[in-house]
């Protein structure tokens, strides 16, 4: 189970979400909204709620703000978000995979295929890309949870699929139905995790050279600073050498 990765890589720069944090409040409150109308507007009898809620609190996104979002989900003629998912290549034929959440489609599709076609990549057909990756549970744990031996011990214990360590944190893969029972034991062993989300997890990484790295993080920075656009996935990886020359 266990191994080395730079998956911070792979699914966006380190400290990225951090600068755009009340865009962020944002898409954490409308996936809140979309899981509370999806189900009970309780935490405790809705998972998909309770990810979206325990996501919300793992950014210090204020109490008020969550309450609001469930709200507003049993408000008559509040927001009807669509769930989208789009695929395609960036730079040096990078797979990747856009999840959105709106209200309107097709601004959301001009927005992502203009980002694609800026910034040297293309949109593709639906299934496009999405075989080269499996859905999966991630957990995530900064490097103070604990040594990568014990990780990897609680990792077994509760049910995980794979470990990866670095010195950036631990990444815990799940099957996508056991994230909920995985990352409730733990909890219990290592703490609240830094984020539980379900995830596309690519069955084999590209290496970017530098010539495309500068454009594909252009291509995923417009991606996800749009309102709609809630998670991006790809199966690239930089090196750190390369990400130092483009800081």
């Amino acid at each position: 189970m266990a191994g080395h990765s730079k998956f911070k890589n792979i699914m966006h720069r380190k400290g990225a979400q951090d600068k755009k944090r009340s865009a962020q409040f944002s898409k954490l409150s409308r996936e809140i909204t979309v899981a509370a109308k999806s189900g009970m507007p309780d935490p405790d009898m809705n998972p998909r709620l309770r990810l979206a809620v325990n996501n919300a609190k793992a950014v210090s996104m204020p109490k008020d703000n969550i309450q609001r979002a469930i709200d507003k989900a049993a408000a008559a003629g509040g927001e009807d978000y669509e769930e989208i998912r789009y695929e395609g290549y960036g730079p040096g034929g990078v797979a990747i995979i856009v999840e959105a959440l709106t209200d309107n489609r097709n601004r959301t599709a001009t927005n992502v295929r203009t980002a694609f076609s800026k910034n040297g990549g293309n949109l593709a057909a639906s299934g496009a890309v999405a075989h080269g990756f499996e859905r999966k549970g991630l957990i995530e744990y900064p490097a103070g949870a604990g040594g990568e031996e014990q990780v990897l011990e609680a990792a077994i214990e509760a049910g995980a699929d794979d470990v990866e360590s670095s010195e950036d944190g631990h990444t815990i893969w799940t099957a996508m139905e056991s994230l909920h029972e995985v990352a409730g034991a733990l909890e219990k062993a290592l703490g609240e995790p830094e984020s539980v989300k379900l995830a596309w997890k690519p069955g084999l990484s590209v290496d970017v050279a530098e010539d495309d790295a500068g454009t594909l993080m252009k291509l995923i920075d417009a991606l996800e600073e749009d309102d709609d656009v809630q998670t991006v996935w790809g199966n690239y990886e930089i090196s750190d050498e390369v990400m130092e020359t483009l800081s």
